[in-house]
């Protein structure tokens, strides 16, 4: 759509200098300025009905796909979108709008959007036509200020290569080797609330006898834990978020994920106004972006050229971390190597914390699930206070419950429950054409609860559905039921870094504390940003429980 205006602005600039020129007496008053205003409002009448009335509602190739009720005459369903928290429009129509894979809907001023809704058209979206479909240039524009121009934001060749080089520092046989990284930090951070629990219930005057209690703020403590995680495992960096909140880079982060008027519109405006010319603005929120990007970028290049000289100085790699396998793989620049890790500091770290935050919510409002899998991580885990214990894939693996819980929060609340893709040509879905520049959208939100995909029971929160024989996909009839994690060449490389590190995180947590909310009847709300997370740092009560 932007292009469309530009080209009507140039084209009218330039029928306003030949008019003028050559054709004086048909310009208005031989003035170059009010010529090009007259030629403008008429192209650009012209070209609103044709985009906002004529071409979706009698010309759009993909007019007559199923669609939601209830859409508006100029704005479509915009104003459900704007209301509701990202993705649950989504979840209505996914389990209510009769379709056969694809769903098209429209938003502000009549603008087309697709939602891929079955198997088959998510298989074709995300793998045999994935680099059909790209992020759109705004995104890379946007948010690649904070996330780096890295694995997450690169298309086509470049993102292949990416790809095939840090594949290595996340295989399997490598992620193994994290276990006790993560473990140890899962440890820090228990032993650490433990104390500032304590702390608090005595200024409030508890009796020493009894277990000490208070109300937690826990999502700023599982950013904290999670910053350190990537640091640690990612970067071979303790941060050391868990020890002191004000260090330089977790402030940095909480500053910018915390969310502003000014950011929701400077994300509205660039629907129809070029980012880099908002980004220009003499805004606020302008400098706070650029003087986070300008840390996030020191850091990494900090990191990058220290274990450069580490590695040179040992000749060749002395740790496990990502960023060693990385450079040992010789496959990219420092420019390159910045702009990775600034994608894993941020999708390291803001992703899993999310994923914390709703898992013991959630297990507040479940709490014979919360017994039942601290009882399975105490007869299992060696206790946090134990200094030699070693933490292992194996040991993990035999809490079939943990991991159960795990999945289930992973497919009820996936961090992002929204990603947009762009027809970066004309091509087709499930054989329908698909003109190029359609924004086409993959919604974890909707399809982890589809219930054609998931059954009758897709909208309960039900670990036992992972349980059993047979149920590694959790009873779904298509692996592309579950979008968490996305499929194919552009799904999310550190998956198995993710679940490692969310599963030692919440045994530790659940081992160690009982967890209940403070007001069971609070609606939770959900508060979208880089992820969607529960809205506010929910406070919750928390209660040490000893002996283990």
């Amino acid at each position: 759509m932007v292009a469309r205006w530009q080209l009507a602005l140039l084209a009218s600039a330039a029928e306003a200098v030949a008019l003028v020129q050559l054709l004086p007496k048909y310009s208005i008053s031989g003035s170059y300025g009010l010529t090009f205003a007259a030629i403008f409002s008429l192209h650009f009448l012209g070209l609103a009905i044709w985009t906002v009335f004529l071409y979706p509602k009698l010309f759009s190739p993909i007019r007559h796909l199923p669609q939601p009720s209830g859409a508006s005459f100029f704005n479509g369903h915009f104003s459900k979108i704007v209301k509701e928290p990202t993705g649950k429009p989504m979840l209505e129509w996914v389990n209510s709008v009769p379709n056969h894979g694809l769903i098209r809907y429209t938003t502000l001023l009549n603008s087309e959007r697709i939602l891929v809704t079955n198997a088959k058209g998510l298989g074709e979206v995300l793998v045999t036509k994935n680099y059909d479909f790209v992020k759109p240039s705004g995104i890379r524009e946007g948010i690649g200020k904070i996330l780096g121009v890295g694995i997450l934001l690169a298309e086509g060749e470049e993102h292949k290569i990416q790809r095939k080089h840090l594949m290595p520092a996340f295989a399997y046989r490598h992620i193994k080797d994290l276990y006790p990284s993560f473990w140890a930090k899962s440890r820090e951070l228990v032993q650490a609330l433990s104390a500032f629990v304590k702390e608090e219930a005595a200024q409030a005057g508890q009796e020493k006898d009894l277990s000490s209690t208070a109300v937690v703020a826990l999502g700023t403590w599982m950013s904290r834990a999670t910053l350190d995680i990537i640091g640690v495992a990612g970067m071979g960096q303790d941060f050391n978020a868990i020890e002191d909140p004000e260090t330089e880079l977790y402030t940095t982060y909480k500053k910018i994920f915390q969310p502003s008027r000014a950011a929701r519109m400077i994300g509205l405006a660039s629907m129809f106004i070029p980012i880099q010319l908002l980004r220009m603005l003499p805004l606020k929120r302008n400098d706070e972006i650029m003087a986070a990007s300008d840390v996030i970028k020191s850091v990494s290049r900090n990191l990058i050229r220290s274990k450069q000289r580490k590695m040179a100085e040992e000749k060749g790699r002395a740790d496990v971390d990502i960023l060693s396998v990385a450079l040992e793989s010789g496959g990219f620049s420092e420019e390159d190597l910045v702009n990775q890790m600034m994608t894993f500091l941020v999708a390291g770290h803001e992703t899993t914390a999310t994923s914390m935050q709703w898992a013991l919510i959630t297990l507040c409002q479940y709490p014979e699930m919360q017994t039942r899998l601290r009882e399975e991580v105490r007869a299992n885990l060696p206790s946090p206070n134990d200094a030699t214990a070693q933490m292992s894939a194996d040991i993990l693996d035999r809490l079939p419950y943990l991991h159960a819980v795990c999945n289930e929060v992973l497919r009820v609340y996936p961090a992002v429950p929204m990603t947009r893709r762009v027809a970066d040509h004309d091509t087709s879905i499930l054989g329908q054409f698909i003109p190029k520049g359609t924004d086409v959208f993959l919604a974890p939100g909707a399809i982890n609860l589809s219930i054609d995909l998931w059954g009758e029971d897709a909208l309960e929160f039900k670990p036992d559905r992972w349980l059993g024989s047979g149920t590694n996909n959790g009873g779904a009839s298509s692996n592309y039921a579950l979008l968490t994690f996305l499929h194919g060449p552009r799904s999310c490389i550190g998956q198995a870094f993710a679940k490692a590190e969310f599963a030692c995180l919440l045994a530790a947590m659940v081992g160690r504390f009982e967890l209940e909310l403070v007001d069971k009847n609070a609606p939770i709300l959900i508060q979208t940003g880089i992820t969607a997370r529960p809205k506010g740092d929910l406070g919750l009560r928390t209660r040490v429980l000893e002996g283990w």
